[in-house]
């Protein structure tokens, strides 16, 4: 491939990669199924095409949903990057999560550490049950040291080099973070450690092939090559954190969507909120962010069709979603966080394809979590669950197209916890702290734009004392050990 340069590109055009027409239905293959999970970091439901979003071009992720049950209300149940997916490796709920703080890592967040020694992973029934089991992943949180989201997998491959991932330790000269950076960012109002660490790790990038997400999807595809054929099945677990910030495309598809005359710096970590922005700068932002996505979508394409060149689409189960999406200029936000569990951060995609049954251009309508992955991925295996998972199987629901018997959902983050109706969304603190709560009317407010708590007491404190009872409840669930003690004689 040619070097690819930011200047040399300015400008480029790119088309976008066919849509790839859906395969004949496939024949029942003997023997057990194969299992392929995809997870992808900082990509809500309203960022694909197959969600309805009409700007954004994700061909292949909508073709493997034209493939798939599609679940239209598809949430997270803990956010955000590590317990999600401690809630998608275990199928347990995770909310409310104590506050541990753990050496070698910065990040403090309640639910935010490794998995509990009681905990069983989808990866360890699976091997249990005589998989070959895999894990690619770039998602640098997962393997700081401490971390053992690796548990139960026979291979594993880390992708280094992510957000601030200490990958190389320098030089820093010669980095000007003016250029990359708000002026309302730079130091020293904010030293911006995380972005320079980053800007070192990609400085010897030279074609698309170097960036994150290429990486990821070309390693899963060697594994792919490797494991495939062996005379029993497999599940590969492919973890991309792109389009988690920073968002950096290769610059030919962030122009598939900057159209204006922009000359400011790559803002490759924007401020959180767009008050001190411009319109051409939010305009840029978005189009670094849209850029991303596409080009993992393309990566991502690229996984599929060696999984299809393989002729694994006969044999294989194959799920996708996300832990979370982001604000992108919504109520002046950019960026998740903990007090902005609406639709935008919360809702995320739910693709799942099973080669045997006919769900092909399903729509599930009703409430689904991440919890209730893993019990739908063993059903659809023929595996019993282990019993601490609390989640539900939805394989009844896609057969049946009933939709979800759940009314209502609450998703935590933090302090903070939403709990979601089909006519209300509610946002509060049920810890000790400032106060904070906000309610949105989605039949009048679909895309949750205007806080109308004040309006609505007697409703604020209905939900208030559901989220409370919830999180009051839970704990019994919710903790764990980090250690088994063994017990009795040596030798």
């Amino acid at each position: 491939m040619a070097e690819i340069t930011r200047r040399s590109l300015l400008g480029a055009g790119l088309t976008a990669p066919a849509v790839s027409s859906p395969a004949a239905p496939a024949q029942t293959m003997p023997g057990p199924l194969n299992l392929i999970v995809i997870v992808v970091d900082t990509w809500g439901a309203n960022w694909l095409g197959c969600y309805g979003n009409t700007d954004i071009r994700t061909p292949h992720v909508d073709g493997l949903a034209r493939r798939s049950a599609l679940f239209l209300d598809a949430y997270g149940e803990a956010l955000p990057t590590l317990p999600a997916r401690r809630a998608i490796y275990t199928g347990r709920r995770i909310f409310p999560s104590e506050l541990i703080r753990q050496p070698d890592d910065s990040v403090v967040i309640r639910g935010w550490h490794q998995l509990y020694a009681e905990d069983v992973t989808l990866a360890e029934t699976l091997r249990a049950q005589g998989y070959t089991t895999g894990l690619v992943s770039d998602v640098y949180h997962q393997f700081k040291p401490g971390k053992n989201y690796h548990r139960g997998f026979d291979s594993w491959r880390w992708i280094r080099g992510q957000e601030s991932d200490p990958l190389e330790p320098g030089p820093r000269k010669g980095i000007d973070l003016a250029a990359y950076l708000h002026r309302t960012q730079l130091p020293p109002a904010n030293r911006r450690f995380g972005v320079l660490q980053y800007l070192i790790n990609r400085r010897s990038w030279k074609t698309e092939d170097d960036w994150l997400a290429a990486r990821v999807f070309a390693e899963a595809s060697r594994w792919l090559e490797s494991n495939a054929e062996e005379n029993r099945p497999f599940y590969l677990h492919v973890e991309s954190f792109t389009p988690h910030e920073y968002w950096d495309p290769p610059e030919p598809w962030y122009r598939l969507y900057m159209k204006g005359d922009y000359r400011g710096p790559w803002l490759l970590s924007p401020p959180a909120s767009t008050a001190a922005m411009d319109a051409l700068e939010v305009a840029h932002v978005r189009a670094l962010y849209a850029g991303l996505v596409s080009f993992t979508d393309d990566r991502l394409g690229r996984f599929l069709a060696t999984v299809e060149r393989l002729g694994l689409m006969r044999n294989t189960v194959i799920a996708f979603t996300a832990d979370h999406g982001t604000m992108m200029g919504e109520q002046n936000q950019i960026h998740k966080g903990e007090t902005r569990i609406r639709r935008q951060v919360s809702q995320v995609p739910l693709l799942l394809y099973h080669p045997h049954r006919d769900w092909a251009g399903r729509r599930i309508k009703g409430f689904v979590q991440h919890t209730d992955l893993m019990p739908t991925l063993l059903d659809m295996l023929g595996v019993k669950p282990p019993a601490r998972v609390t989640g539900s199987s939805l394989c009844s629901l896609i057969e049946s197209g009933t939709g979800s018997p759940t009314d209502s959902i609450i998703i935590g983050w933090g302090e903070h916890g939403s709990v979601r109706t089909a006519e209300w969304c509610y946002i509060g603190r049920w810890s000790s702290g400032p106060p904070f709560e906000e309610l949105y009317d989605l039949r009048k407010d679909p895309l949750e734009l205007s806080n109308v708590a004040g309006a609505h007491p007697a409703l604020v404190k209905e939900f208030r004392t559901k989220l409370q009872r919830h999180v009051d409840e839970g704990w019994a669930l919710t903790r764990g050990s980090f250690a088994t003690v063994l017990r009795g004689p040596l030798g």
